[in-house]
């Protein structure tokens, strides 16, 4: 998937409608640098925006991902193309956002038993040894909290049963028992309770 190609079609589709970046930023509730950046081929729309995107320009989501206005017999073609780009995209993602979720729980980890040792070892007033260990506290519960939130969304969960590929809610994956990514949980699918493993592709 070619990100200058498409933002450039999204320039030259915009520019036809005669609308500014401002403008165009404006209608998708969104600000013009975002816009920006993807008529500079830096990123692209996130799912969220594309449906609006494609309506005030008047383009398909295939035409959006293909950069230009596809031909109805190469459509199908094109579409399928677009898909196999997209699974690549969000499974290049899912694994960047993972090696992220390592980064923060280690960081919270270290930061939470440093200030703990800071306070427990170091010779301080009471209240200063009691605001680290709330410091510490609050550090950590947030960076487990978006660890969590990071595996939730990062990839699949598969069930052994029957196979089934599935994105849990944030609330089962928060409270159920885990050997690393793999997590006891039922499977929306069969109903099973069992360990289901974390996957990167469907």
């Amino acid at each position: 998937m070619d990100q200058e190609k498409i933002g450039r079609f999204i320039q030259e589709k915009r520019k036809e409608k005669k609308l500014t970046q401002s403008d165009l930023a404006e209608k998708l509730n969104i600000t013009d640098r975002s816009i920006s950046k993807w008529e500079n081929g830096n990123c692209l729309p996130d799912a969220g925006t594309m449906p609006e995107l494609c309506k005030i320009l008047n383009i398909s989501i295939n035409d959006l991902f293909s950069g230009e206005i596809v031909d109805m017999k190469d459509n199908e073609k094109k579409l399928e193309e677009n898909l196999l780009e997209m699974a690549k995209l969000k499974e290049e993602k899912d694994k960047q956002l993972l090696r992220l979720e390592i980064v923060i729980g280690y960081t919270a980890s270290i930061t939470f038993l440093t200030l703990i040792f800071v306070a427990s070892y170091v010779k301080m007033d009471t209240w200063l040894s009691i605001l680290l260990i709330v410091i510490g506290i609050i550090i950590f519960a947030l960076g487990m909290f978006n660890a969590v939130k990071i595996e939730q969304v990062a990839g699949y969960y598969e069930c052994p049963e029957c196979n089934h590929k599935y994105v849990p809610t944030y609330q089962s994956v928060l409270w159920a028992q885990h050997m690393g990514r793999t997590r006891k949980l039922k499977c929306p699918k069969c109903g099973k309770k069992s360990w289901h493993k974390k996957v990167i592709s469907k």
